[in-house]
């Protein structure tokens, strides 16, 4: 049992209070740590533990707060169940399987029935637990594809809300005629005392007049109760059909006390509607009080269709916030092409097992990560590296799942499938960035908390300062005051304000090659001021080369052989990873120099290495600390300061205490480094560069790309300690390195930025990595960074001036000066609007583009 994360899929939010609802009963549930509830993608992101809750609790959580945990079925044959003693072992297994809900066995079918979080559970996932459980499937496992789920019911929401809001804008066009004849007929004097104070009434009068005359008097349309009764009968089916997920919505939040958007439409349309009810039905209620009696069924519609149409919009918007996910997750294929001996079969890509041969066609793109066999081809990887140019890939080569074959065919064995290959976990780490939140949305969050129940206060102030203090007829003054403040009143946009930037905005960095951990690294990097950046595999390419062998000579005068030092150095160094002893491995390789084994191997951190090789002790140590133990160096410090002066990295081969050899090893600058380096700069930002080289070879680095700043010969160690001493002076720093050797620095910078290359993705111990080896990628990063943080701050501002302004407006405070009332019809508008326009200010993030690709 141990600590688990998952993403549930959440459905019937409505706004931010929603959000914040099922995160409290999420958060109430025993075993559970963390939980983010996101309203802009409709998920929860729990951190749980296993042993104490699962997630059928954490779904019944979610349905108890009145929602819904999105979920699926499939069912599927097991060979020979009926022979079974018992189905319980079997549903055991299956219901352990993460993102399971239940299992139930049906031993007369030979079936088994699943119910699980689509995107969680996995086809190869459920037929490994049937395995496990001594049972076998009939026939390949077709679970539900996440990506096609979420299309289909993005699809299905438009759809549905495009035929609703259709409908209920058909019937508020009608009622607003409807109501027109009234205004310009036998409620002129309603006219007078309404219609110059409501501000949509008041623009359209004239209109209605011109209406009434075109009608005339006779017929239906000239009796008032009669179109009365009219209208009403065409208002019933809107709060029936598009309607009716507002009341629904408001009751389920009343049975489970809570109150939300719903809460907020449902009683501001239904007591606009029941007014006028009343006003239809028994209009002697408002008549022997001196009250004119006036209905509002257009309102109710056109509140109803104006609140759809920007449900709508904001749904076909939050549709394209999304998308870069989709592209990702696109781009692994349907189908793999598996070779079975002699023959191909082509079987779903989501069925490959690792170890399987799998055969890839031109213009195909490749089902998993593996290692090419048998033939050649070239591939763009540019969806990973940035780098548009096919590579070459023969038998023995890495190939990347989601890259795309544009010539020849070859074949390969898998080593990563599903979500384990490097576009999975680019998936994974983008999904889990578009679940979270940044700290800035904390103060919307409180708001939300609140926000509801704040209204329906200021509603009812609002009527009883109306009631008590209006002109007459005071009770349809406060009447349309109520429903307005409470028709307003947004809390969406103030939930969609942070949630949709960063869906936006991480999902764009993704696309560019920059993988941001979450929207609290997103935050924190826009506040970066200070960049250190370690040299090698950074700044350089971090594949050092041997560029020169100085050996010493011999007792006898004559020179020790190149092929005799290399063969003492690749000999130790073939137990370390270190760049340079690559180097010198490679070195030794290409010059087919035979390695011998070593003992005692030892490294030394920052210094070098030592071994037993050969029943000789031998050491490959750097300039610095053959200085160090005051080695007898002769005529070689001469050669090892020159080498230094040129940019390269001198160390020192020791064979028994006696130095052979100085080996020059160079790391050529990446060619962007120079670029990257001065758009940083460019940026206001202060970049420094980290190296355990000796301070020459550093400072030759660092001119050529142009950082001033260098901090040479720093053990692994201290880089830590150098990030430490830049945050005492109290500023944010981002530590760029290759979050190997780099990773406690990269742990204590307030933004680590790990470089990786193709499927070196070093997720778990940066905030941010680049998928590529491009410096560059961090100059994308703060900029996407900056700007996103920038969109929330908008979003946030518009959300909270639209709310200050609107409801005081709402409310009549504009009465006292213009004489105008808010209509509530405008007051639905001007709602819809506020939320569709956060998440359209949002979008505009999808435009950015680096300034060296446009």
């Amino acid at each position: 049992m141990a600590k688990q994360r998952i993403i549930l899929p959440i459905e019937g939010m409505s706004c931010a209070a929603c959000a914040l609802t099922v995160q409290q009963a999420l958060g109430a549930t025993p075993g559970v740590g963390a939980v983010n509830v996101n309203y802009a993608t409709a998920r929860a992101a729990v951190d749980y533990d296993d042993a104490q809750t699962g997630v059928a609790r954490l779904a019944k959580a979610v349905r108890d707060a009145g929602y819904q945990c999105g979920q699926t079925s499939v069912t599927f044959g097991i060979s020979d169940l009926h022979y079974a003693p018992s189905t319980a072992g079997l549903e055991r297994e299956l219901a352990a399987v993460p993102g399971v809900i239940r299992a139930a066995a049906n031993q007369a079918t030979e079936s088994v029935t699943v119910t699980y979080v689509p995107g969680v559970t996995t086809a190869k996932q459920l037929e490994d637990a049937v395995t496990a459980a001594g049972f076998h499937v009939a026939a390949p496992i077709a679970a539900e594809d996440p990506v096609e789920r979420e299309r289909w019911a993005r699809s299905l929401e438009v759809r549905t809300l495009t035929r609703q809001t259709a409908f209920a804008a058909t019937i508020a066009v009608l009622t607003m005629l409807g109501a027109m004849l009234l205004m310009g007929g036998h409620d002129r004097a309603v006219g007078g005392a309404i219609g110059q104070v409501d501000l949509l009434g008041r623009l359209l009068m004239p209109l209605a007049v011109r209406l009434r005359r075109a009608v005339g008097e006779g017929g239906l349309l000239g009796d008032p109760v009669l179109l009365k009764l009219m209208l009403g009968a065409l208002t019933v089916p809107v709060l029936l059909w598009p309607g009716r997920r507002f009341y629904h919505g408001a009751w389920s939040g009343f049975r489970h006390r809570t109150a939300d958007m719903n809460t907020l439409i449902a009683v501001g349309t239904g007591a606009a509607f029941l007014y006028s009810v009343v006003a239809t039905l028994v209009p002697g209620v408002f008549t022997r009080a001196g009250l004119p009696a006036d209905v509002y069924y257009e309102a109710v519609a056109a509140i109803i269709a104006l609140i759809l149409l920007g449900r709508l919009l904001e749904a076909r918007a939050k549709g394209r916030t999304s998308a870069a996910i989709r592209r990702l997750a696109a781009l692994t294929p349907a189908v793999a092409h598996v070779l079975r001996g002699t023959t191909t079969e082509d079987i779903a890509a989501a069925a490959v097992e690792v170890r399987d041969l799998l055969v890839v066609k031109p213009g195909e793109r490749v089902p998993a990560d593996g290692i090419v066999t048998e033939g050649s081809s070239a591939l763009n990887e540019s969806m990973l590296t940035g780098e548009p140019m096919p590579v070459t890939k023969h038998p023995g080569d890495e190939v990347i799942g989601g890259t795309l074959n544009t010539t020849g065919s070859f074949t390969f064995q898998a080593a990563r499938v599903g979500k384990d290959t490097a576009l999975g976990q680019i998936v994974r780490l983008v999904e889990d960035a578009q679940a979270s939140k940044a700290p800035i949305q904390s103060l919307a969050d409180r708001v939300a908390g609140v926000f509801v129940p704040v209204v329906i206060a200021l509603a009812i102030a609002a009527f009883v300062l109306w009631f008590d203090l209006g002109p007459q007829p005071a009770l349809l003054f406060a009447t349309i005051a109520l429903v307005t403040v409470l028709i307003i009143a947004c809390p969406c946009a103030l939930g969609l304000a942070t949630p949709t930037a960063i869906l936006v905005g991480t999902g764009r960095a993704a696309e560019q090659g920059v993988l941001i951990r979450g929207g609290e690294a997103l935050e924190r990097l826009s506040k970066v001021r200070t960049v250190l950046l370690d040299k090698t595999g950074t700044i350089t390419e971090g594949r050092p080369a041997v560029t020169h062998i100085v050996t010493a000579r011999k007792p006898d005068g004559t020179p020790v052989p190149p092929a005799e030092v290399l063969r003492w150095a690749a000999s130790v160094e073939q137990r370390s990873e270190h760049p340079i002893a690559q180097a010198i491995i490679r070195a030794a390789q290409d010059r087919m120099v035979l390695l011998l084994p070593v003992e005692k191997f030892a490294a030394m951190e920052g210094r070098g290495v030592r071994g037993t090789v050969d029943r000789r002790i031998v050491e490959v140590v750097s300039a610095r600390h053959a200085r160090e133990r005051s080695l007898e160096l002769g005529s070689l410090v001469q050669d090892a300061d020159r080498l230094a002066d040129q940019g390269r990295t001198p160390v020192i081969v020791v064979v028994n205490n006696t130095v052979h050899a100085v080996i020059a090893i160079s790391d050529p600058v990446k060619p962007t480094s120079k670029e990257a380096v001065s758009r940083l700069r460019s940026l206001g930002l202060t970049v420094r560069m980290v190296s355990c080289d000796t301070k020459r070879a550093a400072q030759v680095v660092a001119a050529e790309v142009g950082i001033d700043e260098v901090l040479a010969e720093v053990l692994p160690s201290q880089k830590a300690d150098l990030v430490k001493k830049e945050q005492m002076r109290g500023r944010v720093v981002a530590m760029v390195g290759d979050g190997i050797n780099d990773a406690p620095a990269l742990a204590q910078a307030d933004v680590g930025i790990a470089i990786g290359t193709g499927t070196d993705i070093a997720m778990e111990a940066s905030d941010v990595t680049l998928i590529s080896g491009d410096l560059r990628g961090v100059v994308t990063a703060v900029e996407l960074a900056r700007r996103t943080l920038g969109t929330i701050k908008q979003n946030l501002f518009w959300a909270f001036l639209y709310n200050v302004l609107g409801i005081p407006i709402a409310a009549g405070a504009l009465y006292p000066l213009t004489g105008l009332l808010l209509s509530p019809v405008i007051a639905s508008a001007a709602m819809a609007w506020s939320s569709l326009s956060v998440v359209l200010n949002s979008l505009r993030l999808r435009r950015y583009t680096p300034a060296w690709i446009g």
